[in-house]
């Protein structure tokens, strides 16, 4: 057991990512514009990269400030984007993701490690979790929840966004721009596509994804942010295809 102890608190900052960003995934999905979560979560990403040259050790609860002043302000421009562009929104968010992905090819051009630091943006490697974040994390998790049962309607309120970017700076700081992009929309999407609004059952399916890619992170020693999207994927269509069966058969899961 003690070799494995180091893995305590990658699981536990893992289960607290999706018990954050499945929520909020479900509205993301009610919004129609899927790929905002994405641009945002580039743009926190971008935020980080540029935080190594500009603002180095300038950290608030583990996340870097430029990340979270860069996802406020991509959050901000997607607010104005569904208030002004109506039709023309998915576009100008697409040009918003491609936007703050070149810049982010572009500030690290001179550097040697800036591929790693690309990499390292983009899958993460929620293995070294630190305790800051994880903290965070569950801080921001209880708040969603909380939000979610004492007033319901924030999630369709001017709220919504500024809460939505600090989430996904926590959670890209975390996990990186794919694992943030999977939690908020595979099992929202999947699963929820026939439990309905309830993200409990949703959340629980992210948790057991999240889990089986650690351990064969682990075991078969392959990066671990990939493996999250594709153990989440596989355990939600499973959950899908399971539930189905036992309707068919008269059961109820």
């Amino acid at each position: 057991m003690g070799a494995f102890e180091w893995l305590l608190l990658p699981v536990l900052g893992s289960a607290l990512l999706c018990l954050l960003l499945v929520p909020l995934g479900y509205q993301v999905i009610a919004r129609g514009v899927i790929f905002a979560d994405l641009a945002i979560a580039q743009w926190a990403a971008l935020g980080t990269l540029a935080g190594l040259y500009f603002l180095p050790n300038y950290t608030l609860a583990g996340a870097p400030v430029s990340s979270l002043l860069f996802a406020l302000l991509a959050a901000m421009t997607v607010h104005l984007i569904f208030r002004l562009l109506g039709e023309a929104k998915e576009a100008w968010i697409g040009l918003l993701y491609v936007v703050g992905a070149s810049l982010a090819i572009l500030l690290v051009s001179d550097d040697p490690h800036g591929a790693q630091a690309l990499q390292r943006a983009a899958a993460g490697d929620l293995l070294w979790a630190n305790w800051e974040l994880v903290v965070a994390t569950a801080i921001l998790a209880a708040l969603v929840w909380l939000l979610s049962w004492k007033l319901s309607g924030w999630l369709s309120s001017a709220a919504f966004m500024p809460v939505f970017a600090i989430a996904v700076t926590y959670s890209v700081s975390l996990a990186g721009i794919y694992v943030v992009f999977a939690t908020l929309i595979i099992t929202p999407l999947i699963v929820g596509s026939i439990q309905g609004k309830s993200p409990i059952a949703a959340a629980l399916c992210a948790i057991a994804g999240h889990l089986v890619a650690i351990v064969g992170s682990v075991m078969f020693d392959v990066p671990v942010g990939p493996a999250i999207v594709i153990a989440t994927l596989f355990t939600a269509l499973l959950w899908l295809g399971t539930r189905s069966l036992f309707s068919e058969n008269g059961h109820h899961l």
